[in-house]
């Protein structure tokens, strides 16, 4: 008796140690699933109190380029997109065909459309067709046509995916309101793509 009372002692005085090595360990070491550790920061020039900046770098070392900000710190955005950014894209399905066709347009005008299986077609709306296009999206009407239809879909119809500005609106054939018909109208080639 005494002799298991020793062993089981001597085994609760060995995880007690054992614990005391190893938790201070899992916590430095970075366990509990909190993922990938953050980039390294290097220092670069000096703030007003005259201590080191840091300057974030991504992968590999590489400084990440800086974000404007104004004088006060806050972070400035010009609201100006990209010229290469999505204006608006728009998907077709549907048809006797059952085409599954797409158009993006660019914020530069530039386009691409794909239908079916073939080589995307490329194209460059004109300035004046741009801005058309433009104020058919951001017309107030264009913002209160359904996101969904609501009618019966027409028999062999096409369906019709457009997205721009975080807002997707699904159309068919069997209901076009006039500030979608504008839009649809303004897109380059003459419209949504449907030929097969």
């Amino acid at each position: 008796m005494a002799i298991r009372g020793m062993v089981r002692r001597r085994r609760y005085a060995g995880l007690w140690a054992a614990s005391a090595v190893l938790i201070p360990v899992m916590t430095v070491a970075g366990c509990g699933g909190q993922g990938e550790p953050p980039p390294p920061v290097t220092t670069q020039g000096s703030g007003q109190d005259g201590s080191a900046r840091p300057t974030p770098t991504g992968t590999g070392g590489a400084p990440l380029p800086p974000v404007p900000t104004g004088p006060d710190g806050t972070v400035k955005n010009d609201g100006d997109p990209r010229p290469h950014e999505v204006l608006v894209e728009v998907n077709v399905n549907g048809g006797l065909a059952g085409v599954r066709n797409q158009l993006i347009v660019h914020h530069d005008g530039s386009y691409t459309t794909r239908s079916g299986t073939k080589p995307p077609r490329t194209g460059r709306m004109t300035p004046a067709e741009l801005a058309e296009l433009r104020a058919a999206l951001e017309d107030p009407a264009y913002g209160k046509v359904p996101a969904r239809p609501s009618g019966k879909p027409v028999q062999d119809g096409f369906m019709y995916v457009i997205s721009y500005d975080h807002r997707v609106v699904v159309a068919t054939d069997g209901e076009r309101p006039a500030a979608l018909q504008r839009v649809f109208a303004a897109l380059p080639d003459g419209g949504p793509p449907t030929s097969p």
